[in-house]
C-alpha cells in the first residue's frame, strides 16, 4: 500500500554509496585501525597485576568516572579486556555518532538545502526514497563497523577479549551510531538548514554525554536517559549484556518512524522549526564586514560556548573528590605520581584535561574558517565581491572571527572548570594556574586554524584534510603513551608543543615559535587564495 512512496529506493542508495564512499571509508578505516591499534598495545602497557590494579583503582574516583563511565569492580581489570572497554568505548562511541551526524546531514537536509533533492524528486522516485536510502546507507555502515570491529579485536588474540565479547563491543558501537543517525534524519526534518539540524545533533550529543556523566557520578538514574549511559552499561568482556543493544535498535526504530512522518507531511525546503523573523533594519555593528560575518556565525558559537562551559564545569564539580580519594591510596601515587611526587592528581588531571578541552574547542574554531568555503560553494560570496571588499580583507574577517572563538572557548574552559572547583575543593587550584593552563594552548589553536586558512587558499577542496590533523592531535594526546609513539610522530601534534600547565615551568619560546608559523602559514593561505579562481 505504501510501496509508492519507497520507489527506487535501491538506485538512491547506489547514488549516495557513490557520493560518499570515500568519506565513508576514511572513517571506517579510522574507526577500525585506531581501536585495534590501541588494543593491540595494552599486552604491552599492562604487563603486570600492579599497573592493572593501580589502573582499576583510578576508575573508582568521580573524576575518571565522569569522563569515561562507571566502569567495572575491581577484581574484573586483571583482564585486558576490561581495560579496553573502560578507555576506548565512549569517546568511540563519539566519534561513531559525529560520523553519522555528518553523513546524515549532508545525504538530507544538505542536498534538499543545495537543491540536489529537488532534481532527484523531479523523476519517478517515491516521495520517502531519498530519506530511506539515507537511512539505509547509514545502516549498511554501521553493520560494517560493527562486523569489522568485532571481529577484528577477536583477531588479535589478547587476553580477556573473546568473540562475544567483541562483537558487542562492536555493535554496541554500530547501534549508537545508528540511533544518532536516525536521531540526525528528524531533527533534518524539523530545521529549515543543513546547518539547524547539525547544531541539533551536536546538541544532543553533548546533552547525551553530560547527563550520562552527571549520573554515573551521582544519580545513575540520569544515565539511562542518555544513549552513552546505555552504551557503556553493556558489561563488555564480561557479563556482555545486549540489552543496551536492543534498545538503542528499538528507540532508533521509532525515531525512523516519526521521521518519515514529518517528512510526508511537510513541504519541500521546509521545517517544523521555523526561522526567527529578525529585527526589520540591520544595526551599524551589523552592517560592518565583520559584524555581519560574527553574526552569521553567532548561534553557532553559542551553542559550542554552551557546550564546553558545562563539560568544563562539570568535570570541575568532581575534582574535589579526587583529591580526596586519592589521599589515601598510596599504590596509586606510587604508581603515577613516580616521577614527580610534588604533583598531585588533581594536577595531572589537569593537564591532561586541558589539553583534550584544546582539542574539542579547536572544532569551533575551525569552523569559523571553513565557514568561508561553505559560503563560496553556494556563490554567496559574489555579493561580497561585486561590492568594494577585497579577498583579503574578507579572509582576514573570517580569521579574526575564528581567532577570537578559539580565545573565548578557552576562556569559557578555564571559567568552567574554575567556577565548579572552587565550590568542591577547600584547596583549589588558583584562578592564575587555571586560566594559564588554558589559554597557553592559544598558539596551538592558531596553527590549526592557520591550517584551515592555507588549505583554502592552495587547496579548497582538501580543506577536510584538517580534521584528520585535528584527529591526529588527539591520538597522540590521548593515546601517545599508550601506543608508544616516537618522538618524531609525538611532536608532529603542535598540542605535544605546549607546556602542560601545571606539571611544567611557563616557557614562551614555543608559543613563540608556534605563532610566528601560524602567522607564516596564513600568509601563504592568503597568497593562495588571492591567486585562486572563487569557485561555485
Amino acid at each position: 500500500m505504501y510501496s509508492h512512496l519507497f520507489q527506487q529506493t535501491g538506485s538512491l542508495i547506489k547514488l549516495i554509496l557513490r557520493q560518499e564512499r570515500l568519506k565513508i571509508f576514511i572513517w571506517l578505516f579510522s574507526l577500525v585501525a585506531v581501536t585495534l591499534a590501541a588494543a593491540a598495545a595494552y599486552p604491552s602497557f599492562y604487563t603486570d597485576e600492579q599497573s592493572r590494579l593501580a589502573y582499576a583503582l583510578t576508575m573508582k574516583n568521580p573524576a575518571m568516572i565522569a569522563m569515561l563511565g562507571p566502569g567495572y569492580a575491581v577484581e574484573e581489570y586483571t583482564a585486558l579486556g576490561t581495560i579496553l572497554s573502560t578507555d576506548m568505548l565512549i569517546f568511540t562511541v563519539i566519534a561513531v555518532a559525529v560520523m553519522n551526524i555528518l553523513f546524515v546531514v549532508r545525504s538530507t537536509r544538505a542536498d534538499e538545502e543545495d537543491g540536489r533533492l529537488e532534481l532527484v524528486r523531479s523523476l519517478p522516485v517515491g516521495r520517502l526514497s531519498y530519506l530511506s536510502a539515507s537511512i539505509i546507507t547509514a545502516v549498511i555502515t554501521n553493520l560494517l563497523l560493527a562486523l569489522l570491529i568485532g571481529f577484528g579485536l577477536y583477531a588479535l588474540n589478547i587476553e580477556g577479549i573473546d568473540l562475544a565479547g567483541s562483537l558487542l563491543y562492536g555493535f554496541n558501537l554500530g547501534a549508537v551510531g545508528l540511533l544518532f543517525a536516525v536521531l540526525t534524519a528528524l531533527f533534518a526534518q524539523l530545521a529549515e538548514t543543513s546547518r539547524g539540524a547539525m547544531m541539533l545533533s551536536f546538541a544532543a550529543l553533548i546533552a547525551a554525554y553530560l547527563i550520562r556523566a552527571v549520573g554515573d557520578v551521582s544519580n545513575e538514574t540520569l544515565s539511562f536517559i542518555s544513549p552513552l549511559g546505555w552504551a557503556v552499561r553493556t558489561d563488555v568482556f564480561v557479563g556482555n549484556q545486549w540489552w543496551p543493544v536492543l534498545l538503542s535498535s528499538a528507540a532508533a526504530v521509532v525515531l525512523i518512524a516519526v521521521s518519515f512522518y514529518l517528512n510526508s507531511v511537510r513541504d519541500l525546503d521546509a521545517g517544523f522549526i521555523p526561522a526567527g523573523k529578525g529585527r526589520e533594519h540591520a544595526s551599524p555593528f551589523l552592517q560592518t564586514l565583520f559584524g555581519f560575518t560574527l553574526r552569521l556565525q553567532s548561534v553557532n558559537i553559542a551553542a559550542w560556548g554552551i557546550g564546553v562551559f558545562l563539560i568544563s564545569a562539570a568535570f570541575g564539580a568532581v575534582m574535589g573528590d579526587l583529591e580526596t580519594y586519592f589521599a589515601d591510596m598510596e599504590l596509586l601515587q606510587a604508581f603515577f605520581l613516580a616521577e614527580d611526587p610534588d604533583f598531585s592528581m588533581a594536577d595531572q588531571f589537569i593537564a591532561l584535561l586541558m589539553a583534550i578541552m584544546s582539542l574539542f574547542c579547536a572544532i569551533p574554531a575551525v569552523m569559523a574558517v571553513l565557514r568561508l568555503r561553505g559560503e563560496e560553494n553556494k556563490n554567496r560570496t559574489e555579493h561580497f565581491y561585486g561590492r568594494a571588499v577585497s579577498r583579503t580583507r574578507l579572509l582576514g574577517v573570517y580569521i579574526i572571527v575564528a581567532v577570537l572563538v578559539s580565545v573565548v572557548m578557552q576562556l569559557l574552559v578555564a571559567l568552567g572548570l574554575w567556577s565548579a572547583m572552587i565550590a568542591v575543593m577547600e584547596d583549589a587550584i588558583s584562578f592564575e594556574t587555571i586560566f594559564s593552563a588554558a589559554l597557553v594552548y592559544l598558539p596551538a589553536l592558531w596553527v590549526v586554524i592557520s591550517i584551515a586558512v592555507f588549505l583554502l587558499g592552495a587547496a579548497p577542496k582538501a580543506v577536510g584534510l584538517v580534521w584528520f590533523y585535528v584527529t591526529y592531535c588527539f591520538i597522540v594526546v590521548y593515546f601517545g603513551g599508550l601506543l608508544d609513539f616516537p618522538e618524531w610522530a609525538k611532536n608532529l601534534s603542535v598540542f605535544e608543543l605546549i607546556p602542560q600547565i601545571p606539571l611544567d615551568d611557563l616557557t614562551f619560546k614555543p608559543l613563540i615559535m608556534l605563532t610566528l608559523g601560524s602567522l607564516v602559514v596564513s600568509f601563504v593561505g592568503f597568497l593562495g587564495y588571492n591567486r585562486r579562481d572563487i569557485t561555485g
